[in-house]
Formats: structure tokens, sequence, C-alpha cells
């Protein structure tokens, strides 16, 4: 069992910087990746990026490859998505997601931050 929990989601203007957090309660060490996703009004939901979680190794993807930033701090069980230089087209709801080991989709969502940045 794994539990979700975003923060730090929140009206900013175009060209400010949010860091968004996804606290992770499990019972056992059970989560090998923890993904982003955002999803626009509208649209279908986008995958961000992930880190994985006893390498640190990310991917991202290309539309927000040199402005997000995923990290990890397992002491906190805590991952993050630093976003810079943001842009009205990234105003969405942001969801944080785990893999567990040996899934093959991510399993586990967290209920959601809204992120709207003004033009």
């Amino acid at each position: 069992q794994v539990q979700l929990v975003e923060s730090g989601g929140g009206l900013v203007q175009a060209g400010a910087s949010l860091r968004l957090s996804c606290a992770i309660s499990e019972r056992t060490l059970s989560v090998f990746t923890m993904g982003w996703f955002r999803q626009a009004p509208g649209k279908e939901r986008e995958f961000l990026g992930y880190v994985v979680r006893n390498s640190g190794s990310t991917l991202y993807t290309d539309s927000v490859k040199g402005r997000f930033t995923i990290s990890k701090d397992n002491a906190k069980n805590t991952v993050y998505l630093q976003m810079n230089s943001l842009k009205p087209e990234d105003t969405a709801v942001y969801y944080c997601a785990a893999k567990t080991f040996g899934a093959a989709n991510y399993g586990y969502w967290g209920q959601g931050t809204q992120v709207t940045v003004s033009p």
C-alpha cells in the first residue's frame, strides 16, 4: 500500500519558479520509480519525467527538459519537481505517481495540485 500527497502548487507569474513536493507513505519499501504528470483542462494527461528511487536516474519529456528537474530525498521519503521559467501553457493539475518493483505501470497516484501561471 502506497500513499502519495502532493503539495506546493499555486498561482505564479510567467517566468517564475515553483517547487512541488510529493510525500510517499508506504508500509514496505516498494516504490521503484516516481513519476510526475500533468493534465491541463481539456487535454490528456502528459508524462513529464521520472526518477528512479535507488539510483537517482532521471528522464524527462522534451517539452520540459532543461526547465523542470526531478529530485528525491530518501531520508524524507519525498520527491520534488522543480519548475523554472514557467509559462502560461504550464498551467495544469500536477500529479506524482509511483511504480512499484515489478510493476509495468504507475499504480499509485497523488490527489494532484493545481499550478496556474499567469501571463
